[in-house]
């Protein structure tokens, strides 16, 4: 079980005194998240008071555990300062540590937290909110949550974790705005709300009045003096009782019944909070006692465990797919090469591998898959694996793919290495989707050499295109896909180690080579380590920098770098530092090459979508993974690495709007302009996309275009495209795990915000289990919603986990 009748570790007061300091100047509250400053500025979000306590409990972790190698951080250097990922990753991991999947683990906490505010099967139960004087139960289901999120963790599933750790994260933060416990005089957290054992004392009966009539927006004095723990009641469901208060504002038709006004500490607002004037008081409360939780977890993970679920580390993962059929040694061998490198070069430094996959397939088998923190692990894996066996192509590729997508950790690098196409294409639409949501890059190392007759046995003539979903799923992923021999192999595995940097894809104009046209990059002050990649039919190609000097294809040292050739790849390392401004490739081939420019830098973003909800309780904006045809977005933006710039005392760079272009043909579909959002140097930025830029559905790329502190222009791209997507799909369910032999109703929703829509449904779950709907085809009208009922079944073979309640 999560608690236990132990109390939380207790913070040491210098870190306490921190807190106090760092709780930001209202910024955006108790309402979802940043989109909320406009309905109640000067508020603070549940969306601050998630991310502010996770950085605190990771510079707690930071003090307590100094970094190899490195002076230990002190806690006086953070104190009158607003706590930043960037900062808190370049002291402890050193300069230009980037913090991005950190922010982003952070990010997806924060999204579960705001979503609570919108899913249907959340929004209004009371339970969730601690509303309707339901404490005990909301206590229940609090604990439950964090009980569900320490369970996942263990298991591995960060996503899963990460929702539940949002979803109890915003009850924990509700029960301060939405109970009296600040109006009675308290100054601490309540002790007992994350520990199931303790009974929940002096709480209100029904028959206890709690509120007198308020007529006004503010109501400072509504609560009769009496000692004993209530919540307001909100809406219809539950009906209030006489003398009960309500939780308050515009949109809660309780609060217009005798009693009339609320309670409610969300915002600033007078006009949504009743009692707005101790908004911060709540807040500072609700901020300590998520410290408390998330240092409760902490406990239970362990420092390794809760550095796993919040992805505190600037490394990313190692994950291989490996062909293992018996044409494959020569591939197997390169795999290991690399993988050993990667595991002697960055071992013990802040760069090594944090999780290690590993996913064989052949046919008709793959599988299983494989994962470890630990190298040795993975190398003693890695080490059994033999090519054996013929089969004949295609491979069960896609299949192993998309099982090393559920396991590895989101924004890392998939390698696949095979010599055959993929049996299993069928799957391609389904990988290049998880390819998205994840966020991971998938690069295909394809050994196709016509004079290997041995090990690889053809039933039939095979078709040139049957490499195509490869193709389709880089394009999704923002990878590629590399075709090589033999020979060359273990030479352009390289690409493996090169990747594990952290490498930024630079746009280029035009994204696709054009007979006698030039492609132009651009380089600015934070990049290091640019590469030039060129894989093709090339008779010939030159690099040009700003100055106008020249490389061109011959092999070795040249006057802008080096350069290497295998087969019909060549790889250009640009010597550092490299040149800014405007570069130019113009390659000359037979057929159409591929160009990629990468470089080195901490100075990146992230982003996600979202629909304004602004005729409701709780203003905000509910997120989407990927835009919705016909319905105006709202684009979030979050750059990571403001820290990381050659002059710290300069300006920060200013990002002024964003590109959307067309997937692959590169055409400019629009420019939209960015406005921040905040304090600057936490780097948010929204933009509002128009409901004709997104008409169409299709995959799109965002660029970033700005300039740097000094006036020099920054450019930087999106990993991976969006796809607009033609209806939106809400999918939600009851919280909880479920239990072998049960079943689980599921709430569906489709809305259409374009044309006519004719589409079928089709659902997937993992073996064994089952899924039933009412609902398989349908067609959709403009702005038209249907709404529909599913049922996940579990079997009762099911084995649950140790400690575990159930299972997913």
């Amino acid at each position: 079980m999560l608690p236990a009748d132990v109390p939380v570790a207790h913070l040491n007061p210098s870190l306490l005194l921190l807190l106090l300091l760092q709780l930001l100047p209202p910024a955006s509250s108790f309402f979802p998240n940043i989109w909320s400053l406009l309905a109640a500025p000067g508020s603070v979000t549940h969306q601050d008071l998630t991310e502010e306590a996770a950085l605190n409990v990771t510079l707690q972790l930071f003090l307590e555990q100094p970094p190899p190698g490195r002076s230990p951080l002190r806690l006086e250097d953070f104190l009158g300062r607003t706590l930043l990922a960037d900062d808190l990753f370049a002291a402890y991991f050193g300069p230009g540590s980037p913090s991005r999947r950190f922010r982003a683990a952070l990010g997806e906490v924060s999204r579960a937290n705001a979503a609570q505010d919108f899913l249907p099967t959340s929004r209004n139960d009371p339970d969730l909110h601690f509303d309707a004087e339901r404490l005990g139960q909301g206590r229940t289901r609090l604990v439950g949550a964090l009980r569900e999120a320490l369970v996942a963790a263990r298991a591995l599933d960060h996503t899963l974790a990460r929702q539940r750790l949002g979803a109890a994260l915003h009850a924990l933060q509700d029960f301060y705005s939405h109970s009296n416990w600040v109006e009675m005089g308290q100054q601490q957290p309540h002790p007992h709300l994350l520990w199931p054992r303790q009974e929940l004392r002096s709480l209100a009966q029904v028959d206890d009045p709690t509120c007198s009539d308020c007529e006004e927006l503010s109501c400072p004095g509504n609560l009769l003096g009496f000692t004993l723990l209530t919540s307001g009641y909100f809406g219809t469901h539950p009906s209030k009782p006489p003398g009960k208060c309500s939780h308050g504002g515009r949109f809660d038709q309780s609060s217009s019944q005798p009693p009339r006004g609320g309670i409610n500490k969300d915002s600033t607002s007078p006009g949504f909070s009743p009692h707005h004037m101790l908004h911060l008081q709540a807040a500072e409360l609700a901020l300590l006692a998520s410290i408390q939780a998330l240092s409760l977890l902490r406990n239970r993970l362990g420092d390794r465990g809760f550095s796993r679920l919040l992805d505190i580390s600037p490394a990313s993962s190692l994950s291989f797919v490996l062909d293992t059929t018996g044409s494959m040694g020569e591939e197997i061998n390169a795999a290991k090469i690399q993988a050993r490198h990667i595991v002697e070069q960055r071992q013990g430094s802040p760069m090594e591998p944090v999780h290690y996959i590993l996913v064989p397939f052949h046919d008709p088998g793959f599988g299983p898959v494989f994962t470890t923190s630990d190298p040795d692990s993975f190398w003693q894996q890695l080490n059994e694996i033999h090519a054996l066996g013929g089969g004949d192509e295609p491979e069960m590729c896609l299949s192993a793919l998309e099982l090393a997508l559920l396991h590895t950790p989101p924004l890392s690098d998939i390698f696949v290495f095979t010599d055959a196409s993929p049996k299993d294409a069928f799957l391609t639409n389904r990988v290049e989707s998880l390819t998205q949501e994840r966020r991971c890059r998938v690069t295909f190392l394809v050994t196709e050499d016509p004079s290997r007759v041995q090990g690889r046995a053809r039933r039939e003539v095979l078709s040139p295109l049957r490499f195509e979903p490869y193709e389709a799923v880089a394009l999704a992923s923002g990878g590629e896909v590399i075709f090589t021999k033999d020979q060359h192999i273990q030479d352009v595995a390289a690409v493996v180690g090169d990747s594990m940097a952290d490498l930024v894809t630079l746009p280029l104009e035009p994204p696709v080579v054009v007979s006698g046209r030039p492609l132009v990059f651009s380089v600015d002050a934070l990049l290091q380590r640019v590469t030039v990649r060129i894989h093709g039919e090339v008779s010939s190609f030159w690099i040009r920098n700003p100055a106008g000097v020249s490389q061109g294809q011959e092999e070795g040292e040249g006057p802008l770098g080096h350069t290497r050739r295998f087969g019909q790849f060549w790889i250009v390392t640009i010597s550092d530092p490299p040149q800014t401004g405007t570069w130019e490739i113009l390659v000359t081939a037979e057929s159409t090459p591929r160009v990629r420019v990468q470089a080195q830098t901490s100075l990146d973003f992230l982003f996600y979508f979202g629909i304004p909800v602004e005729d409701g309780p709780h203003p905000g904006l509910y997120p989407l993974t990927q835009p919705v045809a016909g319905l105006q977005t709202q684009l979030l933006v979050e750059v990571t690495g403001l820290g990381s710039r050659s002059n710290p005392g300069a300006p920060l760079p200013h990002f002024s709007h964003v590109v959307l272009r067309g997937v692959p043909e590169g055409a400019e579909l629009g420019r939209v302009p960015l406005e921040p959002t905040g304090p600057p140097e936490r780097g948010f930025l929204a933009a509002s996309l128009p409901s004709a830029l997104l008409s169409t559905v299709g995959p799109f790329s965002l660029e970033l275009i700005g300039r740097d502190g000094e006036g020099q222009s920054l450019h930087r791209a999106a990993p991976q495209p969006c796809t607009v997507v033609p209806v939106l799909l809400e999918l939600s369910g009851s919280p909880g795990f479920l239990a072998p032999g049960s079943k689980a109703p599921l709430s569906l929703r489709i809305a259409s915000f374009s044309g006519p829509q004719d589409l079928d449904l089709k659902t997937s779950v993992k073996p064994s289990f089952a899924l039933t709907s009412n609902l398989s085809s349908f067609g959709r009208e403009p702005w038209a919603l249907n709404s529909s009922r599913a049922w996940a079944f579990s079997p009762a073979s099911v084995r649950t986990r140790q400690g575990s309640p159930g299972t997913k």
